[in-house]
């Protein structure tokens, strides 16, 4: 029985079971091969929804120990969840002044200590007290937002940042200090001025803390290794590795938007407008990547010819295997995580455009789940801790709790079947006119960088948006009537499974 493949096969339960109670198979192991189980993540489903925000829910996070959930919005709230009960322990304002990206507990503090990054750039410190009471202090600055946190497996005093500004921060809660490592520079240009890469993403190996990937704007997931930073906020950092697929070095249209660790130290990066990618050690491009990157993409710009060093190393790189993909999603609008899922990391798991839930098996990249998310964007996902659920979020004000409680499984999906969604104008998504006014300053901005004509804001401008805006949501992108409800309108481009 032993010989028995498990997993993969919904009857092999049964088999693991019979062996757990004739003592073949240990508590622990069962736990494993149990939660790793298709079955259960063929029986996902809501099983409850948290309800309490006033704005797009943009990240979720167990404790330690997985009873407590907390959660930070668009509303700058942060609320701590008894998630099983679908009740709020705790809520209080985060102190940032515009939307919280990320928000942590600290492990190893009671549950008493959540660090936080928000749009405004600022990161705070929030030690709960006795009472409810809550005091939160600035702990650092980017310029431009601050969308990630990474926490030193097993510490409960260092984390990381991470920003547009492409500065990486360390902090040590014991002096409550903050530390400029460097700033991300980009690898295409050889002249003195490199352009700054917009960070996205920042992950700690779980196996060695010392090592940290970031990504963001451009196409390399780098990763750098502590022990070797200068500790002095400079842009002359090199990273010890970096990985990119082949085919997109030097495609300046692409960038990272999640990156996550496997227990493996395998290294998972969710491409905005393409796919996922999952990179082991022997992906990387070398200690040479730097150069051998810089002169690829020049080559490629230029159309000439690869140097014959650059020659061998495509030669190469086309007898290997390349990283394994996983497709079906869709990553064009907001900056979405990608996670692993499973006791030993044996799911990839996404949020999508089109409001719905990929889940691909890790091995083979097939994918097993398309499940409904949201109404319009999924961008957080969240794996528990300890059991086979996660929890979800996007662009609706609630967080949904998946978990492997449905009566009947879900059939095969066929990839082929999966319909992309339409592409909708980011304007229409906005509803007051003070975001009007920030989106087209945004973009104003925008085309005068890129030495394109910039647009004229004036009252005339917004109220013609405003009257788009109302017909928008009244229609759907086909012209078809909206029935003068919102509802059609909330999800007209929603990817679809005939």
């Amino acid at each position: 029985m032993r010989g028995l493949k498990r997993g993969r096969f919904i009857g092999g339960g049964v088999v693991d079971v019979l062996e757990r109670e004739v003592g073949n198979l240990t508590p622990r192991s069962f736990a494993n091969v149990f939660g790793a189980s298709e079955g259960l993540v063929r029986r996902l489903t809501i099983c409850k929804k948290l309800d309490k925000h006033r704005g797009c829910v943009n990240t979720i996070s167990f404790n330690t120990s997985g009873d407590l959930l907390v959660s930070g919005s668009d509303d700058r709230m942060i609320m701590v969840w008894h998630w099983d009960s679908g009740t709020v322990k705790l809520s209080f304002h985060s102190g940032h002044g515009n939307n919280v990206f990320q928000a942590k507990f600290m492990p190893y503090t009671d549950d008493r200590i959540i660090v936080s990054c928000a749009a405004d750039g600022e990161v705070r410190h929030t030690q709960i007290l006795d009472g409810g009471k809550v005091a939160t202090t600035l702990l650092g600055q980017h310029e431009g937002r601050a969308h990630r946190l990474a926490i030193e497996p097993g510490s409960s005093h260092i984390f990381y940042s991470c920003g547009e500004d492409g500065l990486v921060q360390h902090f040590d809660l014991r002096t409550k200090s903050a530390t400029k490592l460097f700033i991300c520079k980009s690898f295409h240009d050889k002249s003195d001025y490199m352009r700054t890469v917009s960070l996205n993403a920042i992950a700690i190996d779980p196996r060695n803390p010392n090592l940290f990937a970031i990504a963001g704007s451009d196409e390399f997931a780098r990763i750098y290794d502590i022990r070797k930073n200068k500790w002095d906020g400079s842009s002359n950092c090199e990273s010890t590795d970096c990985f990119c697929p082949p085919h997109l070095i030097g495609d300046l249209r692409v960038g990272i938007t999640g990156l996550a660790f496997s227990d493996q130290s395998e290294l998972l990066a969710s491409y905005n407008n393409e796919l996922i990618y999952l990179f082991s050690k022997y992906d990387g491009l070398g200690f040479n990547s730097i150069n051998q990157a810089r002169e690829y993409a020049v080559n490629r710009d230029s159309g000439g010819g690869l140097s014959s060093a650059s020659s061998s190393s495509t030669s190469n790189s086309k007898e290997m295997p390349g990283p394994q993909a996983y497709k079906g999603h869709r990553n064009c609008d907001t900056v979405k995580g990608v996670s692993f899922f499973g006791p030993h990391c044996e799911y990839v798991i996404s949020g999508s455009d089109c409001g719905r839930i990929f889940i691909w098996r890790k091995r083979g990249g097939e994918l097993l789940r398309v499940m409904e998310g949201d109404k319009d964007i999924v961008n957080c996902i969240e794996p528990h801790p300890c059991a086979p659920m996660f929890a979800s979020s996007g662009i609706e004000s609630d967080i949904k709790i998946w978990t492997p409680s449905a009566t009947e499984l879900a059939p095969p999906v066929n990839i082929d079947e999966i319909k992309q969604p339409k592409r909708r104008n980011r304007l229409c998504r906005l509803g007051l006119p003070i975001d009007l006014m920030s989106q087209i300053i945004t973009f104003q901005h925008s085309a005068s960088a890129d030495g394109g004509e910039s647009l004229v804001v004036n009252g005339d401008l917004l109220d013609l948006l405003m009257r788009i805006r109302g017909v928008d949501d009244s229609t759907d992108d086909d012209g078809g009537g909206g029935g003068g409800g919102g509802e059609s309108a909330e999800n007209p481009g929603d990817c679809s499974v005939s």
